[in-house]
């Protein structure tokens, strides 16, 4: 089943993309050419394993964690990775500009 998803990117650029309802977000943003890694970590990073922590977006409505690392994301303020997000229609997501990882977000932020 295709869902539908809003993705924006550092620059103010907006995306809407078709992608099978459950797949593996990262796995999309890399197949329409929306790399969530930053631009150091680009070619290095873990390959979707949810360890290096370089694929963190933000996202409008984040789901309940069900990562370890997701989890403390939450909590603290942190991107969410994109290798451990589930797609799901009506998703929206802003890709960060980055080196490697994305920064806290405050409690009082809008962003």
């Amino acid at each position: 089943m295709p869902a539908t998803l809003t993705v924006e990117t550092p620059d103010g650029e907006t995306h809407e993309l078709t992608a099978e309802l459950g797949a593996v977000l990262r796995d999309v943003l890399l197949d329409a050419d929306l790399s969530p890694h930053g631009r150091y970590a680009t070619r290095v990073n873990c390959g979707g394993r949810g360890i290096c922590a370089t694929c963190g977006v933000r996202l409008a409505a984040p789901p309940d964690p069900d990562h370890w690392h997701d989890d403390l994301a939450d909590r603290f303020g942190y991107p969410r990775l994109s290798c451990q997000l589930r797609v799901r229609d009506g998703m929206a997501v802003k890709l960060l500009d980055k080196r490697v990882w994305g920064s806290r977000q405050s409690d009082d932020s809008t962003d």
